[in-house]
């Protein structure tokens, strides 16, 4: 993939400048006349450095501090000075903070500086930085940017919050399991060896305990290999695909997570459907907010019946993954003129029903994580009861006779 960084006047005669990722040079043709741009002209641009991604909470503390200054009557340049100064900035954010700066000196739009520091900016707030160039209203934009992103890390927080007990369940699954299998089963193994014959059960878990207790290393290198061995697989876009498109049919959590993707989408369109953006557009950087490769997949037929003259409703009606009523608002949104309200209250209610989705999930995982646990004892307690008392019944056999 390419870059190409282009001038271009739009349907309406006014001139944009920009970047587009494209295979070659018919791709990058083709993306522009899906805006309806007319090239005036356009070069290769050189490969950009990778550079660290800003996180939501970062996103959201430079879309205020920028909104509120701009809205103060500050210029741009002064502006970004004050944020790229600011003493609780890490050194590689100010670092993005200070090029931003010196782009924009050099006669650059803030909207092209962004786009020019790699990934450090996401499309959604870059297209929403153009935007608001056009318009003149770039302190407003940041606010409502602010907003967003602060509702975002929000939504992340809780569940990074949600998932800690789960995992510490999990953590003590697995010591408790290394403590039995590598301390407590070895203490029967010289009784087990005077019997004859051993249950199934009791074969298996003394086989996995002499494995551990002897070759402990081996097993912990084998775990990493297997971990490490499975997110290759994930990564391949067929599995990944699979993988995705069965977390949304999962019995109970399918349901929570659609919740999730579907106020990802609603928040990211609302912003970006409210402040101009063309919506083929909107649904192009839309899709790329979801979290999930299935649903991301089906935007392309979804995009090519907007495009089409279909409603934006009956296009996302079609996409397995989102739940209805985001259609349906979207539906009363068209019939009644006020797509964008409708969006906007879309969006303020599926993040509170994925606040509650997250807390389902986590008051769900719980219980099945202790259920795991006393499944896992109560094998080994039957697997070491077991022979015992087949033992004994023997005794008491041989004693009649």
């Amino acid at each position: 993939m390419a870059i190409y960084q282009y001038k271009a006047k739009t349907a309406e005669g006014k001139t944009v400048k920009g970047s587009i990722e494209a295979p070659d040079e018919n791709g990058f043709y083709a993306r522009l006349k899906e805006q309806n741009y007319y090239v005036i002209s356009w070069s290769e641009a050189e490969k950009k450095q990778k550079t660290p991604k800003l996180k939501p909470k970062q996103l959201a503390e430079f879309c205020r501090s920028l909104g509120t200054l701009l809205a103060a009557g500050v210029s741009l340049v002064r502006a970004l000075g004050i944020v790229s100064q600011e003493e609780a900035l890490k050194e590689n954010q100010r670092k993005i903070y200070e090029n931003l700066l010196a782009s924009v000196r050099q006669g650059n739009t803030l909207s092209d500086a962004m786009e020019a520091q790699g990934d450090s900016f996401p499309q959604l707030l870059v297209h929403m930085t153009r935007s608001s160039e056009a318009s003149g209203n770039m302190d407003q934009v940041s606010m409502r940017m602010a907003s967003h992103y602060e509702k975002d890390y929000r939504l992340r927080s809780k569940v990074h919050g949600a998932m800690i007990y789960p995992c510490i369940l999990g953590f003590l699954i697995v010591v408790v399991v290394a403590f039995i299998f590598t301390f407590v089963i070895p203490q029967f193994s010289d009784m087990f060896a005077q019997m004859e014959s051993l249950p199934l059960p009791t074969k298996v878990i003394m086989g996995l305990s002499d494995f551990l207790s002897n070759h402990w290393i081996a097993a912990i290198l084998g775990l990493i290999g297997l971990v490490i061995l499975i997110r290759m697989i994930f990564h391949i876009p067929a599995v990944r695909l699979w993988k995705d498109r069965t977390k949304t049919r999962m019995p109970l959590i399918g349901k929570l997570l659609k919740v999730i993707y579907t106020a990802r989408f609603a928040r990211t369109l609302s912003s970006l459907y409210s402040s101009g953006i063309p919506i083929v557009t909107a649904l192009q950087i839309g899709k790329k907010t979801v979290g999930n490769a299935y649903i991301e997949a089906q935007f392309d037929r979804a995009i090519d019946q907007v495009r089409s003259g279909e409603k934006l409703s009956d296009a996302i009606g079609g996409i397995d993954g989102f739940v209805r009523k985001l259609m349906e608002n979207v539906r009363i949104g068209e019939e009644t003129g006020s797509l964008d309200g409708m969006l906007d209250s879309i969006a303020d209610t599926l993040d509170y029903e994925s606040e509650i989705a997250i807390n389902k999930m986590v008051s769900f995982l719980e219980p099945v994580m202790i259920i795991l646990m006393a499944l896992i004892v109560g094998f080994v307690m039957i697997s070491v009861i077991l022979p015992v008392y087949n033992s004994y019944g023997s005794i008491e056999a041989s004693a009649y006779h």
